[in-house]
């Protein structure tokens, strides 16, 4: 028996090979596709853009706290009006700063007095001065309040 005929056909990865061999002499960029702009106008695409971390702090000292809860409130109301309001809705009534605004007030009522509100309603005085009507919460009594921690009944 004589040698056996060795087949010139390459195999598999020899069709690879010489594929990959093609495409490094060509190029792999020889055949982009380029997209066509239909639209005049061009939108620059969205990059990442850091925080930016300033070189030194433009105040030296920050500000204290404006509206503490010292300055909220500025004194409880004893009109009759108000003793009705406290006696009858379980309702607090204070005078307090104008720039105050309702949570600020609740704050400060929960800081000072221990107590929670429900409800707040506040309007402006004729006098430039505003006013708050705080309705407690049902588990505490604004009689009592008033009597021990305000001593104005």
């Amino acid at each position: 028996m004589g040698p056996k005929a060795v087949s010139k056909t390459p195999t598999k990865t020899g069709k690879q090979a010489n594929a990959a061999a093609k495409a490094a002499l060509r190029g792999s960029y020889a055949n982009k596709k380029r997209a066509i702009r239909k639209n005049t106008s061009f939108h620059r695409p969205k990059t990442l853009e850091l925080s930016r971390a300033g070189k030194y702090p433009r105040k030296s000292v920050p500000h204290a706290p404006r509206m503490d809860a010292e300055k909220v409130l500025i004194h409880p109301l004893n009109t009759e009006s108000a003793m009705k309001k406290i006696e009858e809705n379980n309702t607090l009534v204070f005078i307090c700063n104008v720039k105050a605004n309702k949570r600020q007030i609740a704050a400060a009522l929960k800081k000072q007095y221990d107590v929670s509100c429900v409800k707040i309603n506040t309007l402006i005085r004729p006098d430039g001065s505003k006013k708050a009507f705080c309705r407690l919460t049902a588990d505490v009594d604004a009689l009592d309040i008033a009597a021990t921690k305000l001593a104005i009944v």
